[in-house]
């Protein structure tokens, strides 16, 4: 049987987003032949994937510019390219995939809304650029058939304002089993401390970064790791600078997928502290809660909707009342402290890594894009 086509995009360098290489490679391993859509940056790192990928070279990487470069662009890719599924990521992909499905009618359209887009940080504070993506959402929503999104409660703030069914695919990672596990030496950790470890591609504004750092000046033996990137690492560094933090706060930088498991997995405690500021953080369920759970990491959260329903649920952790850095570091003490409760919470992690991985999550794509007739 010929293999349906499927041609994925999104708009980073591929290189950290394991929502798009998950989907790309259930897609991939239940007969697709698969090409994955992104951006070259002068900094991005050779991929190895099992299937097909592109990465465009632009004039420009960011405003408005970038967005209008990379979507005529992609529009142009995917109209002289053969696909039977056009999966667009997000809202900034989504009127070129739009526009290419006009002309391309036997071809299915399928939108993956990873947040609640018109609700970020970087859109709330410019109303006229939040206008415009509104003006496409508003446009091009209504007419899909075929919507995915990564929680319940984004899927039912849609499903109210476009009167629209979703399916709700939560970004859940898939179970660890790495192939080896590098030592703390291996990977400069200090052996003599505690580890916290805030990690992730998504280390922004209004993610609690600011107050983690501010809470280690007030808990001692133990070090804080920033493995990932964000808009913010720079100003983080300043300011643990400021404080004279650098022997409890280290940057390990972004790193491949499994090694920074390797950093989660010596970890004593992972933080996720989102602030309820935005309807796409109250609403936010990251990827890192998973990864967490999987490397039997407890976990200390901010009180999200979605991340408390998880920690309380399963008892995989602690919330925390407020921001306040004395009270973060208030109850990562009443972790780290008590080894009884650190050895249940980790116990907990491991139990849930059984019920809520990527494996037993993915099988609901099954249904999307009705692999029975494949």
């Amino acid at each position: 049987m010929k293999k349906k086509k499927a041609i994925v995009s999104v708009t980073n360098d591929l290189y950290t987003d394991q929502r798009v290489h998950k989907v790309a490679t259930f897609l991939h391993e239940n007969g697709y032949d698969v090409t994955l859509v992104g951006r070259l940056l002068p900094t991005s790192k050779a991929l190895d994937r099992a299937y097909k990928t592109h990465r465009m070279k632009l004039s420009f990487h960011k405003g408005a510019l970038f967005y209008a470069n990379y979507n005529l662009r992609l529009f142009f890719y995917l109209l002289f390219h053969k696909a039977d599924v056009l999966l667009s990521n997000d809202l900034d992909t989504l009127l070129a995939n739009f526009m290419a499905k006009q002309f391309k009618r036997k071809c299915e359209l399928v939108y993956d809304s990873h947040e609640y887009y018109t609700e970020v940080p970087e859109l709330v504070a410019r109303p006229k650029i939040k206008a415009v993506w509104e003006a496409i959402e508003g446009f091009i929503f209504p007419k899909l058939n075929k919507i995915y999104t990564v929680n319940q409660s984004i899927a039912d703030k849609y499903s109210k304002k476009y009167n629209k069914d979703l399916h709700i695919i939560r970004n859940i990672s898939p179970l660890w089993k790495p192939k080896n596990i590098l030592s703390k030496e291996e990977l400069g950790i200090d052996v003599s401390k505690k580890m916290i470890i805030l990690q992730g591609a998504g280390i922004n504004i209004d993610r609690g970064a600011e107050e983690a750092v501010m809470a280690m000046k007030y808990i001692e033996n133990t070090v804080l790791y920033f493995v990932g990137s964000g808009d913010i690492i720079e100003d983080l560094k300043d300011l643990v600078q400021k404080e004279n933090l650098e022997d409890k706060v280290v940057f390990k930088g972004r790193r491949p997928y499994d090694e920074m498991m390797n950093f989660t997995y010596h970890a004593d405690l992972g933080l996720t502290l989102d602030k309820d500021t935005n309807l796409n953080y109250k609403f936010s369920l990251p990827n890192k809660v998973f990864d967490y759970i999987h490397t039997t990491t407890p976990i200390l959260a901010s009180n999200v909707i979605e991340v408390t329903t998880i920690v309380k649920n399963y008892e995989v952790g602690d919330v925390i009342d407020n921001h306040q850095p004395e009270h973060i570091a208030e109850k990562i003490k009443s972790i780290l402290e008590n080894s009884e409760k650190h050895a249940v919470l980790c116990e907990n992690c491991r139990k849930t890594a059984q019920v809520l991985n990527w494996e037993s999550e993915s099988q609901k794509l099954k249904e999307i894009y009705t692999l029975h007739e494949a």
